[in-house]
């Protein structure tokens, strides 16, 4: 129940907003965003999805709400993103500006990864491996050696510029600060996993940058992190039989708001994927084995975890073995079709053939013990007083490989276990490398079970936001994906835009729909010739590379000089590039995929004209999505009614978004899919759209 005082709080905080920003101008949608954050953050356990548009002004509508809420209750307030760019502007512009207007003192951090800080165990033993003379620079077994291979010079002067400015405070050792470039060979090693990482165990510990910000955010107020690391803490059994609260504040004492929360349900079920690369893990179990000798050597001890170093032998090879005869039975019950660019074998419903589930049941069972057995090995080489250089290394290595045992262990499991009956099954999969390497898949296919397990009922209170979180103010898509509660609170919030003056929508008349792949192709590529205007910034969107490179080389060769294609140069310099040439009057135009369709800020000139070239449907081969609808269509529904068009209006709401950023923006969106006119589905999904005026040729 939201308080008098809170309330009180919240009005007087708005209106120091009102008084203090230049030029803010009142808009209804803010006001009833402000509102409903509060009524939800203020209920144990609320929940609201609150599909802000952009120029809404959500952040400072989440902050006001939730931060007056969270000092009356005496909790944190948790912000959780998908992007660094929108971590970065909440740390540096946002929550500085909302503290200074309202007048609050507030202690604010942000959290990352364990892998987005140096790791000064890593960093002292790779600054003395190149002192070293023996192999690749340590003066002891090569499979405990850092370098992948040689270092370049470059590297070896990288080393010494980061060990330089950490030694002397002048970098805290976040890595996306690190005062020299660091290249894809040092960051792992300078850098650790979970796995790795030793604690308080660690003769750095008190000097750890990770821990250090760990500090940080038990103190702070306002704490920013990704959504992964949010999701990755809510997975972690924590106190009394509850989720979370293992890196990050306990849930119970915690307001989330979710930002650009459309990236929860895909992120969700991510956390809970698996894999083996079976080859490459019985090569793994090889090195292993070394490195358990290594242990057993430097503890002296007969036995560890009660077996003796012969008996973990055995186990590692009855492990190889069986991995060998689970691969075996795989290639002999299928053969890939060579057509298959990339072959793959997936289970209808997620069922796979008897044999090889009665495989995966002996691999659970043994790599369990393997598991244990190893977990005591790196415990007695982690608490050993004085092993020097090689007592870190086996403790890091030993980590690693135990962390990679644990996720080999959760595909075993999964394709061993029963699919509950009134849930969608597992996706469970393989599929066959460039290098003719089998792997083994397994996921869960939604969300939903998993955040009714950890994040509902177990949060104080959550709000998912986003400007597409809906399909035309419709949520059921978005409810079902990420398991809403019954009592959740769901709101669509109207443009604070004119877009029907600023914008239009245009639907060219076209010969080719997108499955006459060459024809749709030459299709888009005489109409960007002949209608775009190239002198002005554009974007271009397409649903896949293939298409992207087939329009490329069909474009006449002045237009292509014109174009700046995602991924031939990194996305910063892409767009810094582009930004330069609009602002001289060259003109520039991207082209993009789908991670440029959502995120990307091009206001004004920058981007006077968007192209989706194609409807966003989800690749229909995807082994996730499939089973998922399998599973629909098994109980008399439609996923392409229910799943496929909802997401696709989404993602096509999302990328008319790249348009009017602002108040002043003014364009048109051109969409070269002529589905949305002659297929039923196309008028509900026009519908769905934001109110730009229609343009469609007949």
């Amino acid at each position: 129940m939201l308080a008098d005082a809170t309330k009180d709080a919240i009005r007087a905080a708005y209106a120091r907003l009102k008084d203090g920003l230049p030029g803010f101008r009142p808009r209804a949608p803010q006001g009833k965003m402000i509102a409903e954050v509060a009524k939800a953050l203020a209920s144990t356990g609320g929940v609201a999805a609150i599909e802000a548009p952009t120029g809404t002004g959500k952040s400072m509508a989440y902050l006001i709400a939730g931060h007056e809420v969270a000092r009356a209750q005496k909790k944190k307030l948790l912000i959780a993103t998908a992007t660094v760019a929108l971590q970065e502007q909440l740390v540096e512009r946002d929550i500085p500006l909302y503290l200074q207007l309202s007048g609050h003192a507030a202690k604010v951090a942000l959290a990352k990864g364990r892998g987005r800080y140096l790791c000064p165990r890593n960093l002292a033993m790779a600054r003395n491996s190149l002192a070293g003379s023996a192999q690749m620079g340590f003066g002891f077994d090569a499979d405990l050696a850092l370098w992948a291979r040689p270092p370049a010079e470059r590297d070896k002067q990288a080393l010494s510029k980061l060990a330089q400015a950490f030694d002397a405070g002048q970098w805290n050792g976040d890595m996306d600060s690190a005062p020299e470039p660091v290249g894809e060979l040092l960051r792992p090693m300078l850098t650790t996993s979970a796995g790795g990482c030793t604690n308080r165990k660690c003769g750095q510990f008190m000097i750890c940058p990770f821990f250090a910000a760990r500090r940080a955010v038990d103190d702070a107020d306002i704490i920013v992190a990704n959504q992964d690391l949010v999701l990755a803490d809510l997975t972690m059994p924590g106190e009394d039989d509850h989720w979370g609260g293992v890196i990050l504040p306990r849930p119970d004492e915690t307001l989330y708001v979710f930002d650009e929360a459309h990236h929860i349900p895909g992120k969700a079920i991510d956390r809970g994927a698996a894999d083996v690369h079976m080859a490459s893990t019985v090569r793994q179990l090889s090195r292993l084995g070394r490195q358990v000798h290594a242990a057993y050597s430097l503890t002296d001890k007969e036995s560890l975890g009660k077996l003796t170093l012969d008996a973990g032998d055995a186990k590692l090879q009855e492990l190889s073995d069986a991995l060998e005869e689970l691969e075996k039975a795989i290639r002999l019950a299928w053969l890939p079709d060579p057509a298959e660019s990339e072959p793959m074998y997936r289970g209808s419903l997620g069922r796979l053939p008897d044999a090889w589930v009665e495989h995966a049941r002996m691999l659970s069972l043994q790599t369990a013990e393997v598991q244990r057995w190893l977990a005591a090995v790196r415990r007695a080489v982690v608490e050993m007083t004085d092993g020097g250089p090689t007592q870190e290394a086996l403790s890091r290595e030993l980590g690693i490989a135990l962390e990679r045992i644990g996720k080999q262990a959760a595909c075993w499991q999964a394709w061993a276990a029963d699919d509950p009956a009134q849930a969608p099954p597992l996706a469970r999969w393989v599929t066959l490398t460039g290098d003719q390497q089998l792997v083994c898949h397994a996921s869960a296919v939604s969300a939903a079970g998993l955040l009714r397990n950890v994040l509902w009922g177990n949060a104080s209170g959550v709000v998912l936001t986003s400007a597409t979180l809906s399909a035309g103010g419709n949520f059921r898509g978005y409810a079902d994906a990420v398991g809403l509660p019954d009592d959740a609170v769901t709101l669509s919030l109207p443009s604070p835009f004119d877009l029907a003056v600023q914008a239009r929508l245009e639907v060219p008349a076209m010969d080719a729909l997108p499955d006459a792949r060459e024809e749709h192709a030459q299709a888009i590529s005489d109409w960007l010739a002949g209608q775009l205007d190239w002198n002005a910034g554009n974007l271009v969107l397409f649903t896949s590379r293939a298409k992207l490179d087939r329009v490329l080389q069909k474009l006449p060769i002045d237009k292509v000089r014109k174009v700046r294609a995602q991924g031939s140069l990194g996305k910063t310099q892409l767009i810094a590039e582009h930004v330069a040439d609009v602002a001289s009057g060259k003109g520039s135009t991207l082209f993009g995929l789908a991670s440029f369709g959502e995120g990307l800020d091009l206001p004004g000139k920058l981007c006077e004209t968007v192209v989706i070239t194609q409807l966003p449907f989800a690749v229909p081969t995807d082994p996730v999505g499939a089973t998922y609808a399998e599973w629909l269509e098994s109980r008399g529904r439609n996923p392409f009614i229910e799943v496929s068009i909802p997401e696709a209006t989404r993602l096509l709401t999302q990328y008319c978004g790249r348009l009017i950023r602002n108040e002043s923006d003014t364009g048109r969106i051109v969409l070269l899919d002529r589905r949305v006119v002659t297929k039923r589905y196309g008028a509900g999904m026009l519908r769905a759209l934001p109110p730009f005026r229609r343009v469609i040729e007949r």
